[in-house]
């Protein structure tokens, strides 16, 4: 994982337990796949013996940083910025240890920016800095062109302050994050250095891309979210399911704990068995449980196996049969008392539930073979079928088409 490192970093982290930081800004909702990188960095230094600071950026995620960003961030408003900041707090906690001799922090930047003023900020941190010395940082350089604001200009000297008070009030020596974060961490470094004497260093780890050529953790439909309210964890699950043979191994090593035996074997398998994808579902196990919990991510192999033909439906639990709600089609129709066994036609269109557009259109698509229930397939509509826990039905139509009835 390591890009880029400050000399001497090596030196320091051999010395004895180093505070080391790295930044979040929270200008949405939630992380994404992409902030794991940074995010295992910290996992990585704290289970090395050292001490990781989630730094949640209540202050910077009002400007907004302009690092691989091709125009204008839009500004935040405070209320907005405050509630994003306490979901990523959630978010980090699952990654990292708050308890033991090593445990991690959460610390606000808003503590110290929105209560610095304007003039204190320029006559203390600004003077430190030339135009010429910021130009030539990668963040500024590569929006010349396009055009960038004094507001998302000045961000590098934001983050500099940044580590400028976390080395002043918590010791902090070391900062880590994306290379594309080089030129800010470094005019940290060099703040340091001016305004205490002070020795800090910085840590980057590369930017991911998959084999393909695109930007890791986005699809067509967006990001790939950490907040299973905006992507779900069967969805979740299957983007890593889909991860290119390529990439997998790498992704491995980058996101996982897995012991270098494991992931070995996975490699190999990969090399000899590519089309059994055991690495891709050892990963996205590892990712989902980890990320959601282990209920949620046996809920999303089971719905993947059953949609994907690897399995029967009556394999499912009832928790994934709750989740599949979310996934496919759904309809239900309220029963005084518990009914376990319908028609193949009620099931279909009886009552609110309505799979097909009509009772002729289900018979039809029954006598053409093209229905199954409950991973059966059913040739007479007025057939009897048991439902799943006693109150689902899973319809497929076709070769790829589900639905989920449900009487409840």
């Amino acid at each position: 994982m390591l890009f880029q490192h400050t000399e001497g970093v090596r030196e320091l982290l051999e010395i004895g337990p180093v505070s080391g930081y790295a930044g979040f800004d929270p200008t949405a909702p939630s992380l994404h796949v992409g902030n794991l990188v940074p995010v295992m960095g910290l996992v990585h230094l704290q289970r090395a013996g050292h001490l990781p600071i989630a730094v949640v950026g209540g202050g910077t995620g009002m400007i907004g940083d302009p690092s691989g960003r091709p125009d204008e961030r839009p500004l935040a408003d405070p209320i907005t910025v405050g509630e994003n900041a306490l979901r990523i707090r959630d978010q980090l906690a699952r990654f990292l240890d708050f308890d033991g001799t090593t445990a991690a922090r959460l610390i606000d930047n808003a503590e110290w920016l929105l209560e610095m003023r304007a003039v204190d900020f320029m006559r203390d941190v600004g003077k430190h800095f030339t135009v010429n010395y910021m130009l030539q940082k990668d963040s500024v350089k590569s929006r010349m062109d396009e055009g960038i604001s004094y507001t998302e200009f000045s961000y590098m000297l934001l983050q500099a302050y940044d580590f400028l008070e976390l080395y002043r009030r918590h010791g902090v020596k070391l900062q880590v994050g994306g290379s594309d974060q080089w030129g800010n961490i470094t005019a940290g470094v060099e703040l340091i250095r001016r305004c205490l004497g002070g020795e800090a260093h910085a840590i980057t780890f590369p930017l991911v891309m998959t084999a393909a050529g695109t930007k890791f953790g986005k699809t067509a439909d967006g990001a790939i979210w950490l907040d299973p309210a905006l992507t779900s964890p069967y969805r979740f699950y299957q983007f890593w399911i889909n991860v290119d043979d390529r990439d997998v191994p790498l992704y491995l090593r980058y996101f996982t704990l897995l012991t270098h035996q494991e992931i070995g074997e996975l490699d190999r398998a990969v090399a000899e068995h590519p089309e059994s994808r055991d690495a891709q579902r050892a990963l996205a196990a590892d990712m989902t449980a980890r990320v959601h919990g282990g209920r949620a991510a046996n809920a999303a192999r089971e719905m993947s196996a059953v949609l994907f033909g690897e399995a029967e439906p009556a394999t499912l639990s009832s928790g994934a049969l709750e989740a599949l709600r979310r996934e496919i089609p759904y309809a239900e129709a309220p029963v005084p008392a518990p009914v376990t066994v319908r028609s193949v036609l009620d099931i279909m269109t009886g009552g609110a539930v309505s799979l097909f557009k009509s009772k002729a259109d289900a018979k039809r698509m029954v006598e053409q073979g093209g229905v199954s229930v409950n991973g059966c397939r059913v040739s007479d509509a007025n057939e009897s079928i048991a439902l799943l826990h006693g109150k689902y039905a899973l319809v497929r139509k076709g070769a790829k088409t589900f639905s989920l009835a449900g009487f409840v």
